[in-house]
């Protein structure tokens, strides 16, 4: 319901600790209704002097201020690099959150909250996407919150100048707002679990194991978690030709004289996967924008912070799917067939001896011809195999790991985004049936989601935790089951790895 649809008698007034505030309730089957809050600013708009600043909480208000449509997003423009509907809204106030909830005003509800921090490469995605924003979890007795950040150099870029890392400030920004002000809407700021799926899976990550962030959440769910760890160095190098590309000198101030557009536009050109080894490039180096180890906020990468122990009281549950990109050659299947998987997988990096190890395992890919097979190396290259070492690394910390396999008729593989509708139960919205075809299992849904629930209210999803012997792993498929070392398939692929 939009807010011109919206009555009186379809609004909630609200006081929290900054002001009173105003939201749309709506009837959820089979409980009272459920309230959202859209677009309630957690800092000041991030222009004029406050461009590329850290954020700035936002003060108190009179009146009454009205939440009822989804604020601006940073994000100008979907580029298509997700295959979840992620609206962009004009504005200036992007730094801006959701709050969903069946306890709206009641202060004693104590509920327990989510926090989800979106995918898109940091660079793309959007707090306003209604898989983000459906009424799973607070039909279920949890507080979701979304929240947004800066993307792009905007957020990432190294500025001589400016504070590093503004996105990750972003986040650390959103989630006090919520430990200062979620029990308003029903929350308890000692229960909040941070979860993320792609780049906001590796904000989760990065979050756990950032000395700023301890104690903003007690449990983190990390979908498909893409790290960054950007070196300064190779930040640098971006920053440089950027700015050497808009005519510019390489700091706050130059940067500031250069609009928003054409920022944009160099650094999407500057950062495509689609020039001559760039693809190759970001394999063996990691993505050239997000996160940076400045040696500050962010004193060290996230993997060595994580091996020391940073993080290891506080529960995580590690995902990914099976063929993250497998559709990144489904165009060119045809062509592929032709072409000996083997070779097309040592000239992505692997070794030959490696290589031999991981066609063993997975004989059941190569089946499926050299595009499946190249998909499922691209995915373990980008994703499976750091998660599989992470989840070694945390083997006797509190710990969970699960495979979402199942295969959508779609493309034929279990591809990346493709949980994400399962884990909020939103089969039913909009662009789902695109990805997941016309008929996905609700079963899976309501499994899925039944764990995540579990998790954020008991920080335990349900099966046996990761442990450095057996490594128990969830399969969530059409027959979802646990089984030991689920992730035995990448270990070929591990940097050190004897096969």
């Amino acid at each position: 319901m939009s807010a011109e649809q919206s009555t009186e008698q379809d609004q909630l007034i609200i006081g929290t600790p900054l002001g009173r505030m105003r939201g749309i309730r709506r009837p959820v089957e089979g409980r009272n209704d459920i309230t959202s809050f859209m677009g309630i600013p957690f800092a000041q708009a991030p222009v004029g002097d406050l461009r590329f600043a850290a954020p700035v909480p936002v003060g108190p208000w009179d009146g009454i201020r009205d939440a009822l449509a989804f604020g601006p997003t940073p994000q100008r423009g979907d580029p298509g690099v997700t295959l979840i509907p992620e609206p962009s809204v004009p504005g200036e106030s992007t730094l801006n959150l959701n709050v969903t909830t069946p306890a709206a005003g009641d202060s004693d509800a104590r509920l327990p909250v989510l926090v989800w921090i979106h995918g898109g490469g940091f660079f793309a995605g959007s707090p306003a996407s209604p898989w983000y924003n459906s009424t799973g979890f607070a039909r279920d007795g949890v507080v979701s919150v979304v929240v947004s950040y800066r993307l792009g150099f905007d957020g990432f870029g190294h500025i001589p100048g400016a504070p590093e890392n503004r996105g990750v400030r972003d986040w650390l920004c959103a989630l006090e707002w919520v430990r200062e002000n979620i029990s308003a809407f029903g929350g308890d700021p000692d229960q909040v679990t941070i979860a993320g799926q792609s780049a906001g899976g590796g904000a989760v990550l990065t979050l756990l194991g950032m000395p700023a962030a301890r104690g903003l959440f007690r449990g983190a769910i990390s979908l498909s978690g893409a790290l960054a760890d950007v070196s300064l160095p190779r930040a640098k190098e971006l920053t440089d030709t950027i700015a050497k590309e808009a005519g510019v000198s390489a700091d706050l101030e130059g940067f500031r004289s250069v609009p928003e557009e054409k920022l944009i536009e160099l650094q999407l050109k500057n950062t495509s996967l689609t020039a001559k080894g760039a693809l190759q490039k970001m394999l063996d180096e990691g993505l050239s924008l997000g996160p940076v180890v400045d040696g500050d906020l962010l004193p060290r990468p996230t993997t060595e912070a994580l091996a020391a122990g940073h993080g290891s009281d506080v529960p995580l549950w590690l995902s990914a799917t099976d063929d993250e990109f497998a559709m990144a050659f489904s165009k060119a299947a045809k062509f592929l067939r032709f072409l000996p998987a083997g070779r097309m997988i040592t000239k992505m990096g692997g070794t030959k001896e490696a290589r031999r190890a991981w066609m063993t395992h997975n004989a059941d890919v190569k089946a499926l011809g050299t595009a499946a097979v190249m998909g499922r190396f691209l995915t373990d290259r980008m994703f499976r195999v750091a998660l599989a070492e992470l989840a070694d690394t945390r083997s006797s910390t509190p710990t969970w790991v699960s495979r979402f396999s199942w295969r959508t008729p779609v493309f034929s593989a279990a591809v990346h985004c493709l949980d994400v509708p399962f884990f909020f139960d939103c089969l039913g919205s909009e662009k789902v049936e695109p990805l997941a075809g016309p008929i996905p299992p609700q079963e899976l849904a309501d499994t899925l989601h039944a764990a995540a629930l579990s998790f954020i209210r008991d920080s335990n999803p349900g099966w046996e935790p990761y442990g450095a012997e057996e490594k128990f792993t969830r399969i969530f498929d059409s027959y979802t089951r646990t089984v030991k070392d689920g992730y035995a398939s990448v270990r070929a692929l591990r940097p050190g790895a004897s096969v």
